[in-house]
């Protein structure tokens, strides 16, 4: 997985308008999760060590990217929505001025991060479905930092 993540990180955007390829977050029994990149500048690499209908509160995962933006402050919008209709929409400070919450915040243009560990939520169950995720991580300039396009399929 290293490898292939730092392929994600280097690797430019195909000519003619070409998507960035869809990535496997996590895959188990009833879950799956894939992602694919919508900033038409950069992929980045992300996944989840725990695939389970039932989200745990604490759940641990990988994510790595080389900014093209400072994150003095980042956000974390997302929205998650079933059969075209909104579900739910939250929006969550990650790196706030006087409240850095991981080693990370202050990073500059350039520098990469890569953080593996657990990331607090409220935890719940996915019921039976296919549901689409927006995620969308903004600095203190509302730069897109990464954003992505995320299929949750649960069965």
């Amino acid at each position: 997985t290293a490898a292939l993540l730092v392929w994600t990180l280097v690797s430019p955007q195909g000519g003619g308008g070409e998507a960035w390829p869809t990535h496997v977050a996590c895959r188990d029994g009833n879950l799956e999760v894939l992602y694919q990149s919508c900033d038409p500048l950069q992929d980045f690499g992300f996944s989840v060590d725990q695939c389970s209908k039932q989200l745990k509160p604490n759940l641990h995962i990988r994510f790595g990217i080389i900014l093209r933006q400072d994150i003095r402050e980042l956000f974390l919008d997302v929205a998650l929505f079933s059969q075209g209709s909104s579900i739910l929409n939250f929006s969550y400070p990650i790196c706030e001025a006087d409240l850095p919450k991981f080693s990370f915040c202050g990073r500059r243009k350039g520098e990469q991060i890569y953080y593996a560990g657990p990331v607090n939520n409220l935890g719940f169950e996915f019921p039976t479905g296919e549901y689409q995720v927006l995620l969308e991580l903004y600095n203190q300039d509302h730069s897109t930092v990464a954003c992505a396009n995320a299929t949750v399929l649960c069965s």
